[in-house]
């Protein structure tokens, strides 16, 4: 009975979150609804990695996966689960897998699912080592046809007899393309393909992909989801929509329980606790109490990165500026569609006179750094850093001029971001 009267209690705790509409306050009262200890409103770090049992039947269970518990800390902990849990009620997913970089989710998850002789689409705008990875992933007998995801038609024209799924993002970094994310979701519903769709870009608070008829939706936690750059992480997030029982590269022994989950299961057991990228409680405590103030966050950057590239535009030192918020940006009216705001990072391309890194240093409240989704405004020149190993042709192709600089904008004040730009330009 108290067994029971246990999970009733929990299951009645999880409602009363799910009740409440507003995506900020789910997330804020997230942890104390779901048993947090000492009445704590949030969930404590657990720093052990060993989970003991008093009956040895028990941690066999366990292992086999007829009882929920905790196993071994590479795999599972409760600080961690803490913030799946928040990021499934963000993606409104079935389950998240956790890792301790976005890189290493989409590495290990790419490990789980893909094997030698598959075919995968990608977009040709990829972060550089999204795109490094991929072409390591070619040299391992996967192939990959990058194409233009802007237009449908691209994604459709490369699919094979041996594509197993598509992988786009939201918004391409640096130069801003905008996937054709809806029409690409009913093509891969369409096709049976694996739908993956990168939304570090958007968050889902601007965007949830499940909308498009993403199946699995990855985030670099780092980013804007933590919000503070104190803290490596990334997930992927199952949604539920995919039919797992028509996909081929699953093994056997995860097909068990709710279709949905066996997808899930495998980058788990298959990614996660072969691959060992493990994200850690620290750092998912971090996240999680960063990922509270994400909608607030959001809409300061948002507007300040609106206000900016509007200023920009119409500049005199400024040759081109790349933010789908602006009327003349290829995807603008999509992105008005799609997203609720259009994203805090744009780049510019700077007058062939000015040297981009001279207006870099001039730049006193944006810092020159590798990173975005920090409180504070980042700036960086593309291609002699995060696209330098790429080589000129590569960059050629993707359209990085030598004078590119993103910026990924932060909460400070609007007035201070438009003086500190106007006093870089104006030299």
């Amino acid at each position: 009975i108290g067994i029971r009267d246990s999970v009733n209690s929990k299951f009645e705790a999880i409602k009363k979150v799910m009740t409440q509409s507003g995506f900020t306050s789910k997330l804020l009262h997230a942890d104390r609804r779901s048993g947090v200890q000492h009445g704590s409103i949030h969930k404590p770090i657990h720093t052990a990695v060993t989970y003991a049992y008093d009956d040895s039947r028990e941690l066999a269970a366990v292992f086999q996966g007829k009882q929920s518990g905790y196993t071994y800390g590479r795999q599972v902990n409760p600080t961690v689960d803490a913030l799946q849990n928040k990021i499934t009620m963000m993606e409104d997913g079935v389950a998240t897998a956790a890792f301790s970089t976005g890189m290493a989710a989409i590495c290990t998850t790419f490990f789980a699912l893909l094997r030698a002789g598959d075919h995968v689409i990608s977009s040709f705008f990829l972060f550089g080592n999204t795109n490094s990875v991929f072409k390591t992933f070619e040299s391992h007998g996967i192939e990959i046809t990058f194409v233009d995801a802007t237009n449908v038609a691209n994604v459709a024209a490369a699919i094979k007899e041996n594509t197993k799924l598509v992988f786009v993002e939201t918004i391409a970094n640096p130069r801003t393309q905008v996937a054709d994310l809806i029409n690409i979701g009913d093509l891969c519903e369409a096709q049976n393909l694996l739908y993956c769709v990168d939304n570090t870009m958007t968050t889902p608070y601007l965007f949830q992909a499940k909308r498009a008829k993403a199946s699995l939706v990855f985030n670099s936690l780092t980013k804007y989801i933590g919000g503070h750059a104190n803290a490596l992480g990334g997930a992927v997030t199952e949604t539920g929509l995919y039919d797992w029982s028509k996909f081929e590269n699953l093994y056997s022994n995860y097909k068990k329980g709710d279709v949905s989950s066996w997808g899930i299961t495998q980058i788990k057991k298959k990614g996660l606790r072969d691959f060992g990228a493990t994200l850690g409680p620290e750092a998912a405590h971090h996240i999680s109490i960063g990922s509270d103030t994400l909608a607030l966050r959001m809409e300061r950057a948002c507007e300040n990165a609106r206000t900016l590239t509007e200023y920009l535009s119409s500049h005199d030192s400024v040759k081109k500026v790349y933010y789908p918020g602006l009327s003349g940006h290829p995807q603008h009216q999509l992105s008005t569609e799609l997203f609720k705001h259009c994203g805090a990072l744009f780049s510019i391309e700077l007058n062939d006179e000015i040297d981009c890194f001279d207006f870099l240093n001039r730049l006193n409240l944006v810092i020159s750094a590798s990173n975005l989704g920090d409180t504070r405004s980042l700036g960086i020149p593309v291609a002699h850093t995060i696209y330098h190993e790429m080589g000129p042709e590569r960059r050629a192709t993707m359209g990085i001029d030598d004078s590119l600089v993103r910026f990924a904008i932060g909460i400070e004040e609007t007035e201070d971001l438009l003086a500190d730009f106007e006093a870089a330009l104006s030299l």
